[in-house]
């Protein structure tokens, strides 16, 4: 395999993947995603992989999208809000177990990544949220997914004042399973994966299929014709500008 930011490694049974791109926080670049798609086919591909592990490298988990070199022009639109919704739909369908190790911020889609996976455990450093509507923009994935984890209310109030929650605060509203000590996050994460990996395969395969059964239908189209219209407006190209110069939007009043 040729991976440029994400690591990868195979353990009794399990491959584990790192994303390492620091620079950008490990934030979804179009790189960081072939990677990732990459590395997940090579281990659905290993009948000696039984699960997977995912977690960043250094501070973050992932950070969000990566928007630093983002063109407006319609078909630049159309293809990154694409890529980002179909890569994380992908995951999803996984048909081995995937374990997300959350290490440290999990962001906008470094949160979307963190629940397309079938488990979370996260560093008690770990912070979530989805600060989307920061620039202009809303969470496509995770406004569809994150009402039918934590409820309707604060998944609302989550994407609409952009504040993250806590590792515990996380737990507690059963976005995650587990908060460990941060020097426990990868042994707790393999932990879980063996426990999982000694039951029946077929079986853990059948129970993740039958409770993913609902999540593949109109919703991920219309998540990625909601987002790609935001991209359009004056609003998301105020918001990401604001961003990359490091400054606070002036967005127009309704």
């Amino acid at each position: 395999m040729d991976l440029k930011v994400v690591e990868y490694e195979k353990k009794d049974g399990v491959a584990i993947l790192t994303m390492n791109y620091l620079e950008r926080f490990n934030a979804l670049s179009d790189q960081i995603c072939a990677d990732l798609r990459t590395a997940c086919a090579e281990a659905c591909n290993d009948d000696e992989v039984k699960a997977l592990i995912l977690t960043g490298k250094d501070k973050a988990f992932c950070a969000g999208a990566d928007i630093s070199g983002f063109n407006f022009d319609t078909t630049s639109v159309k293809k990154f809000v694409r890529d980002i919704i179909d890569f994380l739909g992908m995951m999803e369908k996984i048909s081995k177990p995937v374990i997300a190790a959350v290490n440290g911020l999990a962001l906008g889609g470094g949160l979307e990544l963190a629940i397309s996976c079938d488990i979370i455990i996260a560093s008690e450093k770990a912070k979530f949220g989805v600060p989307e509507a920061n620039i202009g923009l809303v969470p496509g994935f995770a406004i569809l997914r994150l009402p039918e984890i934590i409820g309707r209310a604060k998944a609302k109030e989550m994407a609409m004042t952009c504040e993250p929650i806590s590792a515990e605060e996380a737990l507690r509203l059963g976005l995650v399973s587990k908060v460990v000590p941060h020097d426990q996050l990868f042994s707790s994460a393999m932990e879980m994966a063996q426990k999982i990996i000694s039951k029946a395969p077929f079986a853990v395969e059948l129970i993740k299929s039958s409770i993913n059964r609902k999540m593949h239908g109109e919703e991920l189209e219309y998540a990625y014709e909601s987002v790609g219209l935001l991209f359009k407006t004056d609003d998301a190209k105020e918001g990401i500008t604001a961003f990359r110069e490091k400054r606070k939007p002036n967005f127009k009043k309704m």
